[in-house]
């Protein structure tokens, strides 16, 4: 194995496999710290390390089960003249639930849903939210597994690059919690960012190729115009705060003068 470690060519597919991996875990990050939001402030670094954690073993068990996985792609029946295979079902009923769940989210989000507060509804609550973690990762998985497989045959590389990569997802995962829960444009951009995932799932599943660069493009525009947003508050909080004192000093000199 280390001799393996020790070829250049191995490394590029190490290092691609882990842009892969990386590019992924942004789309789950964002999904497990919007579920995580329901949880109390104390169980939600236990649960998003808990779900990247059994988020990873999935995907290693994807890998492998690299011959299931591969079938996958065969076509198991034909509607007309398109054929319809294990992922493209994968894809649509997958999507089909993140989008029902993310706009579900949005529209508690935005003042329509109750939040949890009973101590059995969380438990609950933490259990479902692992399922969901995990259902969500294998369905983000599935293209990354199968190129994966297209790139290398040798699984070790493959585990290293989904290891190293759920290092990095746990790295960045306060930081963007902490973004969700401290600025609400955060939250909402990112519900809106699952909401067009799972329509580009569904979109995959159905047979229409659509090019995931416009929907990253479309949210780091968003993203940008938010920053600009929290620029701006930030900017005219601090301009208040220099005028009230100023406004301060002259009611108490005109009150003085009035005595």
């Amino acid at each position: 194995m280390l001799t393996l470690f020790m070829e250049p060519q191995t490394w590029v597919v190490f290092f691609t496999l882990l842009t892969l991996e990386v590019v992924l875990g942004v789309d789950n990050l964002v999904f497990i710290s919007v579920l995580c939001e329901r949880l109390p402030k104390e169980k939600r670094r236990f649960a998003r390390t808990l779900g990247i954690g059994l988020a990873v073993m999935s995907r290693i068990g994807l890998l492998l089960s690299i011959a299931w996985v591969m079938s996958l792609t065969a076509p198991l029946f034909t509607i007309g003249t398109e054929p319809v295979t294990g992922k493209d079902l994968i894809m649509l009923f997958g999507g089909g639930f993140l989008l029902l769940k993310s706009a579900k989210e949005l529209w508690a989000w935005l003042g329509h849903g109750e939040p949890v507060s009973h101590s059995t509804q969380v438990r609950t609550g933490m259990a479902v939210i692992l399922l969901q973690i995990v259902a969500v990762d294998a369905v983000f998985s599935m293209d990354s597994v199968i190129t994966a497989v297209g790139l290398t045959q040798d699984v070790p590389v493959m585990v290293a690059a989904i290891v190293t990569a759920a290092i990095i997802m746990m790295i960045a995962a306060e930081p963007v919690n902490n973004l969700v829960s401290r600025y609400p444009g955060f939250k909402t951009l990112a519900l809106l960012f699952l909401v067009l995932l799972g329509l580009l799932l569904m979109a995959e599943g159905a047979g229409i190729h659509i090019n995931k660069g416009y929907v990253y493009v479309a949210m780091a525009f968003g993203l940008i115009l938010e920053l600009c947003h929290i620029r701006l508050r930030n900017k005219q909080r601090l301009n208040i705060k220099r005028i009230r004192p100023h406004f301060s000093l002259k009611v108490s000199r005109r009150i003085a003068d009035n005595r």
